[in-house]
């Protein structure tokens, strides 16, 4: 680390602290003795969602938790699991070793956690998900889950 005074690159670690989302150290240039502080942050690569169209857009867990509240409208399902859900999926997306993530990846991940929370509010998803085409399709949906 350079020396913001003499800009000598001999400098220690004298104090170490968790800040606020960085961690915070205190620095002595062996150098001068200037003392100095730097923040170290973790570099998180920016998410971006592949759109059925191709088009790229921001990973926005708001998008998760708006679509999940319309689905687990006047059902019993708290918002803290809601929260849980939309948490697990982002941790899904972040284990994967890419940057961008098709929209129909982050739908499978928030199905397999709806799966375990309500049968309705998976079917509600389910059903603006997968856009059914005809009520065959919602059947076979419907018997996978009663075969659970």
């Amino acid at each position: 680390m350079k020396c913001p005074k003499c800009f000598s690159e001999e400098s220690r670690v004298v104090d170490s602290r968790q800040a606020e989302e960085a961690i915070r150290r205190r620095r002595v240039c062996e150098n001068c003795g200037f003392r100095f502080t730097t923040f170290e942050r973790i570099e998180e690569m920016p998410l971006l969602v592949i759109k059925k169209d191709d088009k790229r857009e921001p990973f926005n867990r708001e998008k998760i938790t708006r679509g999940l509240i319309r689905s687990a409208y006047k059902r019993p399902v708290s918002s803290e699991t809601i929260e849980n859900v939309v948490s697990n999926v982002e941790q899904k997306i972040r284990r994967l070793d890419h940057n961008e993530v098709p929209s129909d990846k982050i739908g499978e991940f928030v199905m397999e956690e709806l799966a375990n929370v309500d049968d309705i509010t998976y079917i509600r998803f389910a059903s603006v998900y997968r856009s059914f085409k005809d009520v065959s399709e919602l059947e076979a949906l419907l018997k996978n889950i009663t075969k659970k």
